[in-house]
């Protein structure tokens, strides 16, 4: 199984599809999240999270690097490295503790962690095409390789 490529109309479009991703994954495994600025990595994110049951706000957390949530029986953990400036800043974080348990890591950024992060189960990239959105998914694991068979279906 190859990647799936979806065209994103607006907003709503995307939020569902970060509903689909959080049945998919179940709260569990890395998916890293590519994109310029404004492509739609946090909305994406806020539906993964409202999907998994959160009701309260989903904020980037640009300035804090992570932002927790603790959903019914999940960890999630939103990491927002674009501020991050050296790579090796992740070992004062703690980074290995974020994936030790199998929670739920969603990454934007992730090149700017690149050597201290562990292998994604899915690498989401987003890119403005005209109004909406291209949004390709690569699996990288067994269960993202299932999670793209799934997904597949959305085309």
């Amino acid at each position: 199984m190859s990647g799936v490529e979806l065209y994103i109309e607006d907003e709503a479009a995307m939020l569902q599809l970060g509903q689909a991703l959080a049945e998919q994954t179940a709260g569990h495994g890395i998916l890293f999240l590519q994109g310029d600025l404004g492509a739609g990595k946090t909305t994406l994110s806020r539906g993964i999270i409202r999907g998994l049951g959160h009701t309260g706000p989903v904020k980037s957390p640009t300035f804090t690097l992570v932002e927790p949530y603790e959903i019914n029986k999940h960890r999630v953990w939103h990491f927002d490295l674009y501020r991050l400036t050296d790579p090796e800043e992740l070992e004062y974080l703690g980074i290995r503790d974020y994936f030790a348990d199998d929670d739920l890591c969603l990454i934007e950024w992730p090149q700017q962690g690149k050597g201290y992060l562990p292998q994604a189960d899915i690498e989401i990239s987003i890119k403005a095409h005209n109004d909406g959105r291209f949004v390709q998914l690569l699996p990288f694991s067994t269960r993202g390789k299932s999670w793209c068979a799934a997904l597949s279906a959305l085309t």
